[in-house]
């Protein structure tokens, strides 16, 4: 069984920073992209940043760039997203998601497999 469970979540300031980590398992994910989604309260979910397997090809949304860094260890199936300079509009609960096709990661808001989510909460 896939399983990918997101951490790191939780409050903090406006300009502070979080890591969130996503670790995969009960599958293989070699050639897999992964990435990141958020969702807001009454709002639809959002691509956040996508990664390819050898992480030689990186996409961000411009709400977030130079802000987030997205990163991954093979060796351990997971992903991580590192956000610096928080802003109270980053709140939202934020989903890892893999798939085989960085494109759809990155352009089509799906993917083959999602975490349960972990809320971040920015306090301005």
């Amino acid at each position: 069984q896939v399983q990918l469970v997101e951490s790191g979540g939780g409050l903090v300031q406006a300009g502070g920073s979080l890591r969130l980590s996503c670790a995969a398992s009960g599958g293989s994910f070699v050639n897999y992209a992964m990435g990141w989604f958020r969702q807001a309260p009454g709002k639809e979910r959002e691509f956040v940043a996508a990664c390819s397997w050898s992480a030689g090809t990186i996409y961000y949304a411009d709400s977030v760039k130079g802000r987030f860094t997205i990163s991954r260890d093979n060796a351990k199936n997971t992903v991580y997203l590192h956000m610096n300079s928080l802003k109270p509009e980053d709140t939202a609960v934020y989903y890892c998601a893999a798939d085989p096709s960085f494109r759809r990661v990155a352009f089509s808001n799906g993917a083959a497999y999602w975490g349960q989510g972990t809320q971040v909460t920015v306090a301005s």
